[in-house]
């Protein structure tokens, strides 16, 4: 039809009796003639809606490399030789089918992807519109133009960039949505989800403050926020029941989105501590005293690492951030105190899973790691929890953690005695029993035996007596040494006869090396 406006009614006035007509079934009872007129129906339907899309293509241009956009009441030609229609005839009989999103998808996507992006995007750019006379046969045109500006420094409130995503959305109105409340509430329901994206993406979530004593002054962004989506309300481009308000939702919640980058900065800092220590040599270094520690809850002290250290200052300073801030805030900290806790659980062990299989000082040193932690555990609680807000006083708690982190640092020292006394009994076991060492070949060998015996406890006694705990190391080397002597004395006991010179050689040899 020459006239898409016939056409659309015409299709418009078929379609209830052709999609479900009254009384026709689903099945094979419906009348042949149904079946083709409806395929006849649709086909022109699919017609009508692809070229007047075309149309309505063909009137919005834009410019290659973004930020411009002409807009003309009618097409400037049509690509496929047949004479156009008016920018609103089109939208018209697009309404009429029910098809408007279908004819204005493509559009909405170019706005969003050559004038929405780089308006929102770049702060230094400024919006201006250009309405040009009709000249010829060629229909008026409206340009807008994104151009650069030295002017505008920064979004500050957001003022500034929301005055300027207005202008552009009143463009559109104007020019592509002819004023028509229908087609402009269309054209936004295909734009504004991807404009409430980038609007985050490039202002709020970097106006998200950094300390806590910023969030007072954000309250001018919120007002800006506000401000603009109640202008867009009043426009129709949004609805009023505030279902569409993702903005004002995002600024609402910002204590929660300035906890959570609070959050994954204290991780991303506890996971750096733990990651670069050298723990090659921790006993080597020059403020080896800053690593001696009080025990919470034991008169005594230890050697920890500097990344327990610091971690336990990070822990406490999140914490006391959490005594300042909102309950919401307060949660934030108090989990990510937690999570930098366990992180300590499950990095060092697998990052020094060596160490941690063989005797060594670093494995004395992660046992006190534990220990201390699970000590400073307990008392987090008592040190803060009166201070918390009172939403978070009994929701958060540490003591589930002090369990696991004891737990740890048993199975680290078990571990290590048990090494201990693997290797001791091994040197014990090349003495042979000590039986004949009169004869110089199983003399030699039982001297041997008792040498590496002692210099595995001399190895021993050096790396744990300086790190651990007292109770603990007295406790460790009984656990050591009565199987030593318990293994010796059996190995002699077990002997049938010994002569008088082998019983003094083998007290001769143990009085030198025990001595």
């Amino acid at each position: 039809s020459a006239n898409p406006l016939d056409a659309a009614a015409a299709a418009a006035e078929l379609k209830p009796l052709l999609v479900n007509p009254e009384g026709s079934g689903s099945g094979g009872d419906e009348p042949v003639v149904f079946g083709l007129l409806r395929g006849e129906w649709e086909q022109l339907v699919d017609e009508l809606q692809v070229g007047l899309s075309k149309n309505v293509e063909e009137c919005v241009e834009f410019a290659p490399d973004g930020g411009k956009v002409a807009v003309r009441a009618g097409p400037s030609g049509s690509s496929s030789g047949t004479p156009g229609v008016e920018l609103r005839v089109a939208l018209q009989a697009l309404e009429i089918i029910d098809s408007l999103d279908y004819g204005m998808a493509k559009v909405a996507d170019l706005m969003i992807k050559h004038v929405f992006v780089p308006a929102i995007s770049n702060i230094s750019v400024t919006v201006s519109v250009e309405v040009l006379e009709k000249s010829g046969s060629t229909y008026p045109a409206s340009v807008l133009n994104i151009v650069p500006s030295e002017e505008l420094q920064g979004y500050k409130d957001g003022s500034v960039l929301y005055s300027r995503i207005i202008d552009v959305i009143k463009f559109a109105r104007k020019f592509i949505c002819v004023e028509n409340i229908t087609w402009t509430q269309s054209f936004a329901k295909l734009t504004w989800s991807r404009i409430s994206d980038l609007v985050i993406t490039h202002f709020l979530s970097e106006a998200v403050p950094d300390e806590a004593s910023k969030l007072i002054g954000f309250q001018d962004v919120i007002r800006s926020t506000t401000e603009f989506e109640n202008t867009l309300r009043g426009m129709m481009f949004i609805s009023p029941d505030r279902k569409d308000g993702k903005l004002t939702q995002f600024v609402d919640d910002v204590e929660v989105h300035f906890a959570v980058r609070k959050r994954n900065e204290i991780l991303v800092k506890a996971r750096y501590i733990l990651v670069q220590y050298d723990y090659k040599n921790p006993l080597a270094s020059d403020d080896h005293g800053d690593s001696v520690v009080d025990l919470l809850f034991q008169p005594e002290k230890c050697f920890i690492s500097k990344s327990a250290l610091q971690l336990m200052k990070l822990v406490h300073g999140a914490l006391k951030d959490a005594c300042l801030s909102s309950a919401r805030v307060a949660k934030e900290f108090c989990y990510a105190a937690r999570d930098a806790l366990l992180l300590y659980k499950a990095i060092v062990p697998v990052q020094l899973e060596k160490q941690l299989n063989s005797i060594s000082p670093v494995a004395a040193i992660i046992h006190n790691d534990f220990y201390h932690l699970s000590q400073e555990i307990l008392g987090l609680a008592f040190e803060y929890r009166a201070d918390f807000p009172s939403g978070q006083q009994k929701l958060v708690v540490f003591v589930d953690l002090a369990p696991i982190f004891s737990q740890m640092a048993d199975g680290i020292l078990r571990r290590q005695i048990q090494l201990a006394a693997a290797n001791l009994s091994e040197a014990i076991d090349g003495a042979d029993g000590f039986q004949n060492t009169h004869q110089s070949q199983h003399c030699e060998s039982a001297k041997f035996s008792i040498e590496q015996v002692v210099f595995i406890l001399e190895k021993i006694h050096i790396m744990w007596e300086s790190v651990l705990p007292r109770s603990i190391y007295r406790r460790s080397m009984f656990h050591v040494l009565g199987p030593v002597f318990s293994r010796i004395t059996k190995d002699m006991l077990l002997i049938d006869d010994m002569a008088a010179e082998e019983t003094l050689q083998v007290i001769i040899f143990c009085l030198k090396g025990l001595s």
